[in-house]
Formats: structure tokens, sequence, C-alpha cells
């Protein structure tokens, strides 16, 4: 049996020297915001080697090609449609329960 854990996007990319930090979130299920939306939540960080990143990277660029021949995706659309991340230097505000280095 494997583990798996579901996150709706990755909402946090930082780099810090040699090492990628991935930070996961997921819609809450109890939280609102202020228009009774989902509030994003942190769930869990994956950590891992800019080379291990870069190889993520170029597996995740063929996996988007074949998503547009398969016409599951078109480029060009705004972020918010195609559920695009957003990306932030490190050393900003992380996530409620994230731990520093």
């Amino acid at each position: 049996m494997s583990d798996e854990l579901y996150a709706d996007r990755i909402a946090e990319i930082a780099v810090t020297g040699t090492v990628v930090r991935l930070d996961l979130m997921s819609l809450s299920v109890t939280e609102r915001d202020a228009n009774k939306q989902p509030k994003p939540v942190f769930r869990q960080r994956v950590v891992m080697p800019v080379e291990g990143f870069v190889q993520s990277f170029a597996l995740m660029t063929q996996v988007m090609q074949e998503l547009e021949k398969k016409g599951l995706i078109r480029r060009g659309e705004p972020p918010e449609k195609a559920g695009g991340a957003t990306i932030k230097p490190a050393g900003g505000d992380g996530p409620p329960n994230s731990k520093p280095g």
C-alpha cells in the first residue's frame, strides 16, 4: 500500500541554495473567506534538490504537451482558469504551518 496526498495546487515554490521547496495547498472544508469561498490552507511541503526539481519540470512539461494534444488544456488561458501556481521568492511569508530553514 502506498500513501497518497491530495493537493489542489502548488501554493508556493521557494529556492534556497541548492534546495527547492514546494508548498502544497488544498481548499479547506471548514474555513471560509469573506465571500464564503473555501480558504486555501497549507497541506504539506515537498523538499528536493535543484537537480530533482529540474528533472520534475521536464516531466511536467511532457505531461503538459500530452494534455494539450488531447485537448484537455489550451495555452494562453489566464492562470485562474488553468489552475496556475504562484511562484514566490524564498524568505517571504510562508504558509501558517511552515517552519524556517
